[in-house]
């Protein structure tokens, strides 16, 4: 008997996935524990296996395009098998919500529909029902299907139906992408000429998940200088072994941590009824890649040491534009860190990391006049602002972690006794 494979959710934030590539084709044999596909996710691109055997009969999402999780992403059966009927139920299922959805709006506009047709002159009335006629005999589309392609602007001639018969329906218009086309040329009405491109499934998840966290989390901002002259000293002293090398963020991410267990408040999550105070401390480290940023977790970084962390850091770097992260790789933190001082950037607010209550944005080290002992001198400087979720943390409590921060990198040998 044929079975369905539905697109399977690879992550806790995934909502739909794209078929990055196909490693089989229709009338293939797929064997259990076969790579099918590999699908791109919000965060990553990751290799789908098949747990079930027999011949591939359907593939329900091509090369290139997007699917919600537990849409049909394929059918597997024997060969020569009729799998109408399973296509025919999950159309059957969506036009169920399609009708549940218009009938409303359709019985309340059938009475003025009547009153309208009633005033039409008999030949714009015939010239109506035959354009209507010849557009139904092209195009099948549901109700649903068509308010919803006129709300986004979507031509219903791009759209490929995957109802019966072709008939295009609800989740066509919601996955359907447009194609990307060549900058249109100069118009008379403004000269101005650009590209679109589809949103991919992480920057459509960064997007939600960040604007959730803006305007539902209270922000406010910490913003303070911590003097780099002995983190930057034992710096080049431990990196003078052989086959080692730490950076700056690693020190970051260990006073961090150390700073964390001296202050739980900052280690929690907002969970709705209750506040979460973690007792393990997993740093998130914003990663970027070409289409936005991936946070892997450094777990229980307040008991690893500094090459321990560096080496991780490293090692989800590499896998974060190679998109080879696992979901192990970028759940369960507690507190995150975005660094951007190796871009130039002095200072800058980050927008908190769900469900953290604070995130600790990093700027770059400069030399500065500094006085010190009432005298004159250069020092190296670096300024950091924790964002902090108001419901969670008040203003004393993350002034108290940044102080910590700021003491451990100020006298390093604290955090590495």
């Amino acid at each position: 008997m044929a079975e369905v494979i539905k697109m399977p959710r690879l992550s806790d934030t995934m909502q739909e996935g794209t078929v990055a590539k196909w490693h089989v084709k229709v009338g293939d044999k797929v064997n259990e524990g076969d790579l099918l596909a590999e699908i791109e996710t919000d965060k990553a691109t990751m290799e789908f296996e098949s747990f079930e055997e027999g011949v591939l009969l359907h593939i329900g999402v091509e090369e290139g395009g997007s699917a919600p999780v537990d849409s049909i992403l394929a059918i597997l059966g024997e060969k020569g098998e009729d799998i109408q009927s399973l296509l025919d139920g999950d159309v059957a299922d969506d036009d169920v919500d399609e009708d549940k959805a218009s009938s409303a709006s359709d019985d309340e506009s059938s009475e003025d529909s009547k009153s309208e047709e009633t005033k039409e002159e008999p030949s714009k009335k015939a010239e109506s029902q035959s354009s209507g006629s010849d557009e139904d005999d092209r195009l099948k589309v549901s109700p649903l299907a068509r308010k919803m392609a006129e709300d986004k602007g979507i031509d219903l001639a791009d759209v490929k139906g995957s109802g019966d018969g072709g008939r295009i329906v609800k989740r066509d218009i919601e996955d359907f992408k447009p194609q990307s086309k060549p900058a249109a040329v100069s118009t008379a009405a403004s000269g101005d000429a650009y590209d679109e491109e589809p949103v991919s499934q992480m920057r459509k998840t960064i997007a939600r998940r960040l604007s959730d966290s803006k305007f539902t989390a209270p922000h406010f901002y910490l913003t303070m200088e911590i003097n780099m002259d002995k983190a930057l000293e034992t710096r080049k002293s431990i990196n003078a072994a052989d086959d080692v090398k730490i950076s700056v963020n690693d020190m970051i991410i260990k006073a961090c941590a150390v700073a964390l267990k001296q202050h739980p408040a900052i280690n929690s999550s907002w969970m709705g009824d209750t506040i979460r105070r973690n007792h393990h401390i997993n740093i998130g480290v914003a990663v970027a890649v070409d289409e936005g940023l991936l946070v892997p977790v450094v777990r229980n970084a307040d008991q690893k040491g500094l090459m321990t962390i560096g080496n991780e850091v490293r090692d989800f770097a590499g896998k974060a534009r190679d998109k080879k992260l696992q979901p192990a790789d970028w759940e369960g933190n507690t507190f995150t860190i975005s660094n951007l001082g190796m871009f130039g950037i002095d200072e800058f607010t980050a927008i908190i990391n769900p469900p953290d209550a604070c995130i600790l944005a990093v700027g770059g080290v400069k030399e500065v006049p500094v006085v010190r002992d009432g005298s004159l001198k250069v020092g190296s400087v670096m300024k950091v602002t924790l964002s902090c979720d108001h419901r969670i943390v008040d203003g004393v409590t993350g002034a108290k972690f940044l102080q910590t921060v700021k003491g451990m990198l100020e006298d390093p040998m604290r955090m590495l006794l």
